[in-house]
């Protein structure tokens, strides 16, 4: 396995970790507190479909993945 796909799915573990923190506080700001749930969905919503936008197209680019045909 390249580092570089090592080192991807060790910062997709440590966002998804940081993702369940900040929804589990929406979620629990939202029981205490009652929000409309448009307020709560969308910031996460938007910051899923963004580390979603970037993993793929990390995993698509095709110049990032020069370094691995070359011999070693």
């Amino acid at each position: 396995m390249p580092i570089d796909r090592l080192a991807l799915i060790l910062v997709c573990v440590a966002v998804a970790a940081g993702i369940t923190v900040w929804v589990a506080t929406f979620v629990s700001a939202a029981i205490a507190y009652p929000v409309p749930g448009l307020i709560v969905v969308m910031p996460a919503a938007m910051l899923v479909w963004i580390v979603w936008r970037v993993v793929a197209q990390r995993l698509r680019n095709p110049e990032d993945d020069h370094y691995d045909r070359i011999e070693k």
